[in-house]
């Protein structure tokens, strides 16, 4: 995969590795640091003679645009030695600046290739995006769905020393019903830690179901069925959704 999607959750950007770079543009990995960076040596620094290569990053500096992270973002690789060497992350406006000093048609069909990726992976973060949103809308959703299903427990439901497992034992029939495993199987399963939630680990689409689910349970007790008749029904219905 020529472009990758790196950076922490709701921070992700696109970029392509220098040293991907440098192979599929047939040059060492020292070559496009140098494009990146800039080298002076000592006799050029002291002969006053024109540098031919500044570096991108330096000159990005001095024209007023500390942000070099926007283009290259310093990172490490290991090499077969086992040693860490530098390495840069490339953004598309990186990769835009670092490819106008490669020339030549082999050049021009990967920066055609790399366009075309960087398009690609956009769509698919543009995707992801959407997709989290509608996550975080059905997430904040199952909340409200989930206090009327509580509050129905406690208005509904015979006080008793069994009434407080009912909550619970009403998710494990809904998980069951849905995804054939108990609230603990699934935890065990997404590897939930102690203090996390487990429904901060399901998809968008299985939020839905499970706050369609609990609408459904909510109803049922509100019109006085017992656990075992909201078990057989909504199994019923189930059944025949799938056939």
């Amino acid at each position: 995969m020529l472009v990758k999607i790196t950076g922490k959750r709701y921070e992700e950007v696109l970029t392509v590795s220098s040293r991907q770079i440098a192979e599929d543009f047939e040059k060492s990995h020292r070559e496009v640091l140098y494009a990146i960076e800039g080298r002076t040596s000592d006799t050029e620094r002291n002969s006053g003679t024109e540098i031919k290569n500044k570096g991108i990053i330096p000159m990005l500096i001095q024209g007023g645009n500390p942000h070099v992270e926007h283009y290259f973002i310093p990172s490490e690789y290991v090499g077969e030695n086992g040693r860490k060497y530098k390495e840069y992350l490339i953004t598309r406006d990186g990769f835009s600046l670092l490819a106008m000093g490669f020339s030549g048609e082999k050049a021009l069909k990967w920066k055609l290739k790399y366009i075309e990726a960087f398009n690609a992976m956009e769509a698919e973060l543009k995707r992801i995006y959407t997709e989290r949103q509608q996550w975080q809308i059905e997430r904040d959703k199952g909340v409200v769905i989930r206090h009327i299903l509580t509050d129905t427990i406690k208005m509904k439901i015979t006080d008793s020393p069994h009434k407080r497992f009912a909550y619970p034992n009403y998710t494990n029939l809904i998980y069951r019903t849905l995804f054939s495993k108990s609230a603990k199987e699934l935890e065990q399963e997404y590897g939930v830690k102690s203090k996390e939630n487990l429904r901060d680990f399901f998809t968008g689409e299985d939020l839905a179901k499970v706050q369609s689910m609990e609408m459904l349970v909510s109803s049922l007790i509100n019109c006085g069925w017992g656990y075992e008749q909201i078990k057989d029904f909504i199994q019923k219905e189930t059944i025949k959704m799938i056939a």
